[in-house]
């Protein structure tokens, strides 16, 4: 099967059965989000929801997180993983949000990358998420089901190669959208270990399936 028609119908699936996705983090405004996605680093969005209420009660504002300092942010995000790191970078963000972007969360991925704590996958989240822009964020979901689904190469071998490789073929009206299919199909069926083919609507057109629970190579789980 050609790669065209794989994106054909991992696009027609998704458009016609789940055709608004939504990010499973919790947030009322830009800011909330940038916050809430700093701290979902290798962290679980459920754990992140957990801390982000108290946080945000806090600290409603980039001003007031401006105003703070790590080690106070710190008895906030204990529970999340990397938190002395995140503190200092949260702060760090706030600052420069407040100093240098009248305390607006910028619409630009450059512009958002300068910010501490926000890489490229963080900054094509709030680009997608918040702007509605054609920017596809890789994360570790991601990365692993664009592979399976043969939507992308072996040799996309890093996740700016498979960010590249997606826009390629996705239409920008759909890229925002795609980022949150890949990531829950990930999250809940096409996941790291023991996939559930068994319950996948795309084994059709996988390649994972294709190759080693058709050829018994693996069982469906």
């Amino acid at each position: 099967m050609k790669k065209q028609e794989r994106f054909r119908l991992f696009l027609d699936y998704f458009t016609h059965n789940f055709p608004e996705p939504e990010t499973e983090l919790h947030y009322d405004n830009p800011y909330q989000l940038l916050v809430s996605v700093i701290l979902s680093a290798q962290c679980t969005d459920k754990r992140v929801n957990i801390v982000t209420p108290p946080l945000f009660e806090r600290f409603p504002d980039p001003v007031s997180l401006a105003a703070s300092n790590a080690e106070e942010v710190f008895t906030y995000i204990r529970s999340i993983s990397y938190p002395n790191n995140k503190s200092k970078h949260l702060v760090g963000m706030a600052r420069m949000l407040v100093e240098q972007f009248d305390s607006e969360v910028p619409a630009s991925i450059d512009d958002l990358q300068k910010l501490p704590g926000v890489g490229r996958k963080t900054a094509n989240v709030i680009a997608s998420v918040i702007f509605n822009q054609p920017a596809m964020a890789v994360d570790t979901h991601v990365f692993r089901v664009s592979h399976r689904l043969g939507l992308v190469p072996t040799t996309a071998t890093t996740p700016l190669a498979v960010e590249k490789e997606l826009v390629k073929y996705i239409p920008k009206s759909l890229v925002h959208k795609a980022h949150h299919w890949l990531i829950l199909h990930g999250r809940y069926i096409c996941i790291a270990r023991s996939p559930k083919c068994s319950q996948c609507p795309l084994t059709g057109f996988c390649k994972y399936f294709e190759q080693n629970v058709k050829m018994g190579l693996v069982p469906a789980a």
